[in-house]
């Protein structure tokens, strides 16, 4: 027996069931059914360099080879984890003596482009321009915030979605019935597994497919693969949810506008996608917290704290009791009247605050603890406003003697804010009919 013989390493189920050409190729109907923009680029010979932009498991990867046989062209792949300068120029060299010697193009694939600091993504640069390689980049994170302006002005996005219910299903039947797959065990799968296996991949193909063959190695040939297996397989198998990427941000969006959009039964199941996909909800409590300051604001001054307690009971409790506080604060402001003044009048002034510079504080409004500051007209002329009729100095200035008074808040005719949009009309025809305005607006 030869010890040192090695026997050929098992392919994973998603290896071996790789499309070899673009007909096998399961999903992106949007790109590649007849007719639509990357098929037709292809079928006009019209290759260029472009990003694939998508989640995990959608076939990035195995989008890039096939179009590097559709057109006859050397592929060159480089992981942007593992590599670096030197592993592009290396992949350079390859595609100029592919040139040279073959007359072929070469397809330099990166995946994980967005690994790449800016330097390095520079490093295309001048191969791309003068065309010794056509770059294709596959990211799982947004391109417009990740990559250069300049590498994404030769490159075209394309963008890849998750696998619905059909794609999902043709690669479960393609791998229970082709002979590279598990056609030789004769397994199948019902409907609820089915669902089951749908719901832990998330869309993810390769997902799928692992889940699946970890499945098949746990029943016997001809049977069927049923719930109960898939559960003691599966336990909690989380959603798609990266801290940090686009689906956290695009999740944490959703449900602040269905909270703004006055949706308390959009903002629970963003809420609830969120905690299922293992989001912090300390972190969610934060949020919440910023909501009711930015989108009610005054209309209902409790929002803020309930939300505020509803964070507090997160903290102290933990979950899942603090998770329904969360919720009920959440459900709260979403049915709350909505008011954005306080938000847009803050902003304003910032804006203004730092056009104008350091204006000087009108001496009226100075404090005057000295006798020294007093001589100098520190406070003169300050009127107490609870020794003013109704406790209101009609008619006084509060801006530095540069600016012109303005009106940085302005309530909406909504909730309380009702209320104190009237309150500061009557304060203003007050300073109108006044006759001891220092200076009029």
């Amino acid at each position: 027996m030869d010890l040192f013989r090695s026997e050929p390493v098992a392919q994973p189920l998603a290896a071996r069931l790789r499309p070899s050409n673009l007909d096998e190729y399961v999903g992106q109907e949007h790109l590649l059914a007849r007719g639509k923009p990357l098929r037709e680029a292809l079928e006009q010979g019209a290759l260029h360099s472009m990003i694939f932009w998508g989640p995990p498991g959608v076939g990035k990867t195995t989008l890039a080879r096939l179009l590097a046989q559709f057109c006859d062209a050397h592929f060159e792949t480089v992981s942007a984890v593992l590599a670096g300068v030197k592993e592009i120029r290396q992949a350079v060299e390859v595609a100029k003596q592919q040139a040279a010697q073959y007359g072929r193009r070469t397809i330099l694939f990166v995946d994980e482009v967005h690994r790449f600091n800016k330097s390095q993504q520079d490093a295309f640069l001048p191969f791309v321009e003068d065309g010794t390689l056509i770059f294709i980049g596959a990211t799982t994170e947004n391109p417009s915030f990740e990559l250069n302006n300049a590498l994404l002005s030769r490159a075209r996005v394309y963008v890849l979605k998750s696998l619905d219910e059909q794609a999902l299903r043709k690669l479960v039947d393609r791998a229970l019935n082709e002979e590279r797959g598990l056609g030789k065990r004769q397994l199948t799968v019902g409907d609820e597994a089915f669902k089951m296996l749908m719901a832990a991949a998330d869309g993810d193909g390769r997902r799928m497919l692992n889940f699946l063959e970890n499945a098949s190695d746990l029943a016997e040939d001809g049977s069927e693969i049923g719930v109960e297996l898939l559960q003691s397989l599966l336990g909690d198998s989380r959603r798609r949810f990266d801290k940090g990427g686009e689906a956290f941000y695009d999740q944490i969006s959703a449900l602040h506008k269905s909270v703004r959009g006055s949706n308390p039964d959009g903002a629970l199941y963003w809420f609830a996608r969120m905690l299922d996909g293992g989001c912090d909800p300390l972190y969610i409590a934060r949020r919440v917290v910023r909501m009711a300051s930015e989108d009610i604001g005054n209309a209902d001054p409790r929002a803020l704290s309930l939300c505020l307690a509803a964070w507090d009971v997160q903290e102290r409790l933990g979950s899942p009791e603090g998770e329904l506080a969360v919720a009920q604060a959440i459900t709260y402001i979403a049915c709350a009247p909505k008011s954005n003044a306080v938000y847009v009048g803050f902003k304003t002034a910032l804006r203004e605050a730092a056009e104008h510079g350091s204006l000087e504080v009108p001496l009226h409004l100075r404090n005057a603890p000295t006798q020294l500051m007093k001589q100098l007209g520190y406070g003169e002329e300050y009127r107490y406003a609870h020794d003013e009729p109704d406790a209101y100095a009609a008619g006084e200035d509060y801006f530095p003697e540069a600016l012109e008074p303005r009106a940085y808040y302005q309530p909406v005719p909504r909730g309380l804010e009702l209320k104190i949009g009237e309150k500061l009309r009557h304060l203003a025809e007050l300073d109108r009919l006044s006759p001891r305005q220092r200076r009029k607006p």
